[in-house]
């Protein structure tokens, strides 16, 4: 309803108060026939008072604009279900031919017998109201059925525009008024026909405490439709508008039968009903008519939706596309009539929260909580948001009920978010590899110390400092490929890789792909950050994986599909903004090392995971202390995120009972990942088994070269040779051979075949003839391959098996590091 000049005239002298009076016989004497304006040249003609009346006139609105009263908004999940309604006031605005006859005339005969045949005002009534006000009785409205319309719509307009003066006006007990509401009566019915406006009426009084319009009250006190009201029901409703409280008949039953009855008397003696009718109906005791209702309002009725429930109103309410501030779009979810299509999915959505719960239950002596966001990929419709906590205000009896959404940030109802943990390798796997390196390139994961010189942060370098990561006992300290640091989820690994990068490059590309932090703020960049010490929200992070199962293509999160207005026209819904942050080859070549992740190799830290047949790809992460717990995995059709910890702050898990079990640590591996896997074997049913893009070679093996023929050179011509090739080198054992002791006489891989730019090639020695005379275990060549492979494997060919993984065997590492 658009804001406009409330209809407030100057104050009132005491020659005007007259001319009110006369002014108001007048327009009861007209009966309606003739418009107050009409009626000004004999008003205008009683000297003094003629000439207040026609000043006080000048002061009248003319005309009434009316708009659609304040109508109860719906949310809807993806298969049509409520969700949840909103309202101001609690009203379903219908059309004529929706309403009971017995209620129309239910309404006609106690308000205003008379309806039919006057034209806005009654005479009758206002002469007999005018002779008692003026003679010292209590004042008395004798307003038509027009006339408390005409009220009702200024109450609504007030409430709207949060207006106390104009409800004030609106409800003064003053002549002035009434003259105003007389005049704006018969203005009304020049344009709308008795239908109309006694439509209008039904839709827009109050016909309980908490109930606006008819059908609304139907639903509340019988639980049905107002086309369906009987007689007695029809009274009893129509006695209620005279005083919401007083005849309510759940808190006051007897007056409310008392009420009622009397309405039937006035519907018997005007004709509506017969004497057989009306006996019928006041036999009825008033509690066996009633069936109540309650209509709960808000996201509290949404069950186990009701955060995602929460999340679409702050997307309303935030986003300027639906009115220009706050309170104008508060306006329109109370206010507008609108019906929310969502993108929740209702199946998926029970299988996260009972996978929530089958793992901490909501009320686990622990205080764990859980939170889990599901995502599609390519869209960024999000199919579920879960969280193992009753949504509500704390109290005592329940502690944890909780209004804080923890798959969210602050925007959006959440909090902070959480420490990602290794989670957060994802994007300096995604850099190292958009940077041209490979999969297959070896990094040095033993544990060392990083000095502050060696890091390169161009948009924050005051932020660059020492470092010293940890691996997990038994795992890294030697060279290893970015895959297999990838499927073990190797510290000190990354911490490598991103050394050699510009850590606002990984940042910016996380943020790229949709990595957000709870605050908002913009994402930390200093060396801790590798590990996952960025505090992020699950449904980002859902999100940013979603990028690379849509090849590269990012989307805002979208939660609202369609919204229709109360009229059912569509309401424009800003669309998902999706675009390429990624190079295609790099998203598949990511989604290649995450599938061994989910491998059945007993250290593969996401094996608990794995849901074979189906492909799927993912990563593992555990914050310091084992604080917060992750497991972030996709399909190609679907990203989700799981997140465990306390809600409240930075505490260790573990060395507690978790849902029955002790439970020494927990790292993601352990609960995030089989919760993943519970949700996902369940949302998954039905859909179609799809592969992962594949890799290119380059990404994988990376460039390939040729291998040089070093036979017979000095092992340091030898290893400039190779060095210059584009290859690492390392010494290997003597071998049996004819060249001269010392010499370089072979190389794994061989000479002449290809190997990964960067990889490393193995020098051998010759440690002189060993076998019997007249042998050339090197054939009498140039010493390649020195009669065997002196290694018996191909480095540059290990550890490509994407998938395959196995049991978490996890990393700690300082500043939010993890598995």
């Amino acid at each position: 309803m658009a804001s406009r000049p409330s209809p407030r005239g100057r104050a009132v002298r005491p020659v005007q108060l007259v001319a009110m009076m006369i002014a108001f016989l007048l327009i009861a004497i007209a009966g309606g026939l003739l418009t107050a304006g009409l009626l000004l040249p004999a008003v205008g003609s009683v000297g003094a008072v003629g000439n207040a009346t026609t000043d006080l006139f000048d002061d009248l609105p003319t005309e009434l604009e009316i708009d659609e009263p304040s109508e109860q908004s719906v949310m809807l999940d993806a298969d049509g279900n409520v969700l949840a309604t909103f309202f101001a006031e609690n009203r379903i605005v219908v059309g004529f031919d929706e309403i009971s006859q017995h209620m129309k005339d239910a309404v006609v005969a106690v308000e205003d017998h008379r309806f039919y045949e006057h034209g806005g005002v009654d005479p009758d009534g206002i002469l007999r109201a005018t002779v008692r006000n003026i003679t010292g009785g209590d004042l008395e409205g004798a307003s038509t059925l027009t006339q408390q319309y005409v009220k009702n719509v200024q109450i609504e307009e007030s409430r709207v525009l949060n207006d106390p003066e104009l409800y004030q006006a609106a409800t003064e007990t003053t002549i002035a008024r009434k003259l105003r509401e007389a005049r704006l009566a018969i203005a009304l019915e020049q344009v709308r026909t008795k239908d109309e406006i006694l439509t209008g009426y039904l839709n827009i009084a109050q016909f309980g405490p908490s109930q606006w319009g008819v059908e609304a009250a139907a639903h509340h006190y019988f639980n049905k439709s107002a086309a369906d009201l009987s007689i007695a029901e029809s009274a009893m409703l129509a006695g209620i508008t005279q005083s919401p409280a007083r005849w309510d008949p759940v808190t006051n039953p007897e007056n409310a039968q008392q009420r009622r009855n009397t309405v039937l008397g006035t519907m018997l003696r005007e004709g509506f009903i017969s004497r057989a009718e009306y006996d019928e109906a006041v036999a009825i005791p008033i509690a066996d008519m009633l069936d109540v209702q309650e209509a709960p309002r808000g996201c509290g009725v949404a069950g186990n939706a009701a955060y995602f429930c929460q999340y679409v109103v702050n997307e309303i309410l935030r986003n300027d596309a639906y009115g220009e501030t706050v309170e104008d779009r508060r306006q329109l979810l109370n206010r507008g009539g609108l019906t929310i299509h969502t993108t929740l999915d209702p199946a998926k959505q029970q299988a996260a929260f009972d996978a929530l719960v089958g793992s901490v239950p909501v009320d686990d002596p622990s205080g764990i909580s859980m939170a889990l966001s599901s995502i599609e990929p390519g869209t960024g419709r999000i199919y579920a948001m879960a969280q193992n906590t009753r949504y509500g205000v704390a109290s005592e009896a329940d502690p944890r009920a909780t209004q804080v959404n923890y798959n969210v940030g602050q925007s959006h109802g959440g909090g902070s978010g959480f420490q990602s943990g290794s989670t957060f390798k994802v994007f300096t796997l995604v850099q190292w590899l958009r940077e041209g390196h490979s999969l297959m390139e070896r990094v040095n994961s033993a544990n060392r110390f990083f000095p502050r010189r060696d890091w390169t942060i161009s948009c924050a370098p005051e932020y660059a400092d020492n470092y010293e990561p940890k691996n997990l006992e038994g795992f890294g300290g030697g060279s290893e490929t970015v895959l297999e640091s990838t499927r073990t989820s190797i510290n000190t690994s990354f911490v490598v890789m991103a050394q050699q990068m510009d850590l606002c490059a990984i940042t910016g590309i996380a943020a790229d792909m949709g990595v957000e932090t709870g605050s908002g703020e913009p994402l930390q960049n200093n060396p801790a950050m590798i590990l996952g010490s960025n505090t992020v929200t699950p449904l980002s992070m859902a999100n940013a994986y979603a990028t690379l199962a849509a090849g590269g293509i990012a989307c805002e999160p979208v939660a609202i599909t369609r919204m229709q207005d109360r009229n059912g026209e569509e309401i424009t819904v800003p669309p998902s903004d999706c675009k390429r942050v990624l190079e295609e080859d790099v998203a598949n070549a990511a989604n290649y090392a995450l599938q061994s992740v989910m491998g059945p190799e007993w250290d593969s830290t996401g094996s608990t995971a794995r849901i074979p047949p189906r492909p799927s790809a993912g990563k593992t992460g555990t914050a310091n202390e084992d604080m917060h717990a992750w497991f972030i995995g996709y399909v190609p059709q679907m990203s989700t995120a799981v997140w465990m910890g306390h809600s409240d702050r930075d505490e260790q898990m573990g060395y507690e009972v978790i849902n029955g079990q002790w439970r020494n640590r927990v790292y993601g591996g352990l609960i995030a990942a089989p919760t993943w896997k519970a949700y996902m074997l369940r949302a998954t049913e039905g859909m179609p088994i799809e592969n992962f893009a594949p890799a290119s070679p380059r990404a994988v093996q990376g460039e390939r070269l040729r291998v040089p023929s070093i036979g017979g050179q000095t092992v340091e011509q030898a290893q400039q040779t190779l060095e210059a090739a584009g290859f690492t080198v390392r010494i290997g054992d003597a071998v049996d051979s004819g060249w001269p002791v010392g010499l370089a006489v072979a190389t794994t891989p061989e000479a002449g075949s290809q190997a990964p730019a960067g990889s490393t090639v193995t020098i051998y020695t010759s440690g002189g003839r060993q076998s019997e005379a007249g042998e050339d275990p090197a054939g009498g060549g140039d010493g390649e391959d020195a009669g065997a492979n002196p290694s018996g494997d191909d480095p540059g060919n290990s550890g490509e098996n994407p998938g395959n993984g196995g049991n978490p065997g996890e990393g700690r590492g300082r500043g939010g590091d993890d598995d």
